[in-house]
């Protein structure tokens, strides 16, 4: 099967939306995440569906109070048709939190169902669903020192403190 130019434009411009996603959540970047939706889109984590707008500024806050976020995503599965598309996007999500016994580790492992539609000539979401697909939890194991985590000195950060903006 031949996929014409302009179709493969638009399935490299959606997983660009995709990976900025990822990017927004772990760095909380508000600005990036927002211009990442379609005004009026939805989302729904599982618990019915809500303004995606009001969604990100509630989940930005949140996860500036966790230590550090990381979200991987894997098999993306794109279907276009004109100036709509979904997806089903395989994710990872790791997340170090603070709790009374010390750091946890929470790790989700699930997939975004998304819809997308081009505007403008411009790919954003439209409404995003997200299944659970299974998850761990425990005490960190994470390290930053010794003799082989303790050379690697550039860590990740939020923000404009992170080496992507700071040229750290």
């Amino acid at each position: 099967m031949t996929a014409a130019p302009e179709q493969l434009a638009d399935r490299l411009a959606i997983a660009d939306v995709l990976y900025r996603y990822a990017r927004a959540i772990d760095r909380c970047d508000l600005p990036l995440l927002l211009g990442l939706w379609w005004p009026g889109a939805q989302c729904d984590y599982g618990s019915g569906p809500i303004d995606a707008a009001a969604w990100s500024e509630a989940t930005v806050a949140a996860l500036r109070q966790m230590r550090r976020t990381q979200h991987f995503l894997g098999n993306m599965l794109i279907e276009v048709e004109g100036d709509r598309a979904t997806a089903e996007t395989y994710c990872r999500a790791w997340h170090e939190v603070d709790s009374p016994d010390g750091p946890q580790e929470m790790e989700v492992g699930g997939r975004y169902l998304d819809r997308l539609e081009k505007r403008g000539g411009e790919w954003r979401l439209a409404l995003r669903r997200y299944v659970m697909d299974w998850n761990r939890n425990g005490p960190s194991t994470c390290q930053w020192d010794g003799p082989l985590y303790g050379t690697l000195g550039r860590h990740g950060a939020r923000g404009a403190d992170d080496p992507l903006h700071s040229g750290a």
